[in-house]
């Protein structure tokens, strides 16, 4: 019997959408305020998803308290109050759309949950806009 447990997390951080290889005009015409050369924040709210057999011994899919432990290291202190653009090493030459950030959440986050354990990462930029990644 497979069983989905969820657990939530939250960063602040600021970026700027911007393709290098376009025009300041083009760049304008695409990504609009969010291509604000000051960079812009948001209030992400993160909602991590695994799904797997419950273990006989311990009446767990996952231990929520390890899943809560990875969460905070592999996204929480990696992005909270950072500059996107300029402080985290994976967006340097990738555009960090909610897109690209909720992929990359999500490759940090399978490399520390077993295979197993089926993982689905949606990340919030605003009440409104969110994206999610399965693998």
């Amino acid at each position: 019997m497979k069983v989905s447990v969820f657990r939530k997390g939250h960063f602040n951080a600021a970026h700027r959408l911007h393709n290098h290889n376009w025009s300041e005009s083009e760049n304008d015409a695409v990504f609009g305020l969010c291509n604000n050369p000051n960079y812009h924040g948001h209030n992400y709210n993160l909602e991590v998803k695994v799904t797997g057999e419950i273990n006989k011994e311990t009446g767990f899919v996952i231990d929520t308290k390890i899943l809560k432990d990875i969460i905070k290291i592999e996204v929480e202190d990696k992005y909270d109050h950072k500059n996107l653009n300029l402080d985290v090493e994976e967006f340097k030459n990738l555009n960090p759309t909610v897109e690209n950030i909720v992929v990359i959440i999500w490759h940090n986050l399978r490399k520390k949950i077993s295979t197993d354990i089926e993982l689905s990462v949606r990340l919030y930029e605003t009440d409104r806009n969110y994206a999610e990644f399965n693998g």
